[in-house]
């Protein structure tokens, strides 16, 4: 019932939805069910505020923002190690020339457009199942058009953040992490977040020592 003495209520007139009309449940920008509520009018924007905030928040959690950017080397020697054919499950593999299958450039296996490419180091740790571990660094290549599947650096309200580029069964975009525990839940990208694909990540390297 409407308290038609107080002008601050707003006044909200029951909706009438005919059966299987209407936005269908979780499609919405908060991928919940929702219900009417009253309010003041003057607190709609504050409550408007905190819900972004809210989001905000709930995405930002699920990042693992990014922020370490580097280059490759402008003028680098080429440094070519013995790449051995024979397998070995622990120790040195064996010095004998015909085990060694051919020479290997680390930096032409890892970079295909010198140009196009740089290195972000891996923050948190929303994309371990795939062995990127928090201080790797990913290599990213801007050249590269970006395939559902593909791990990509993307661009979220300012942030970085590696994941995987996905889609919904509507053809939405997200970005999906790559941890079984749980932690980090999939991001759906809706019309409100300012979003772009900054490249693929081709691949990861670190140091144990």
């Amino acid at each position: 019932m409407t308290d038609t003495n107080n002008p601050n209520i707003s006044k909200i007139a029951p909706r009438k939805n005919k059966l299987g009309g209407g936005r269908k449940v979780g499609t919405g920008k908060f991928r919940e069910s929702t219900s009417v509520l009253r309010i003041p009018d003057s607190q709609a924007p504050v409550i408007k505020d905190f819900l972004a905030a809210y989001q905000r928040k709930k995405i930002s959690n699920n990042l693992d923002a990014v922020t370490e950017f580097e280059l490759p080397a402008l003028i680098t020697t080429s440094i070519e190690l013995p790449l051995f054919s024979s397998k070995v499950s622990a120790g040195l593999p064996s010095p004998a020339e015909e085990h060694i299958e051919k020479r290997l450039d680390p930096s032409e296996f890892l970079i295909d457009k010198k140009d196009a490419t740089f290195f972000v180091t891996i923050q948190g740790q929303s994309m371990i199942d795939v062995g990127l571990l928090p201080g790797d660094k990913a290599v990213v290549d801007r050249s590269k058009v970006a395939s559902v599947g593909d791990i990509v650096l993307a661009v979220l309200d300012g942030e970085f953040t590696i994941k995987t580029l996905n889609r919904t069964k509507e053809g939405n975009v997200r970005l999906l992490p790559a941890n079984s525990t749980g932690a980090y839940s999939p991001i759906n990208i809706t019309e409100e977040m300012h979003f772009e694909v900054w490249g693929v990540v081709t691949g990861s390297f670190r140091r144990f020592k």
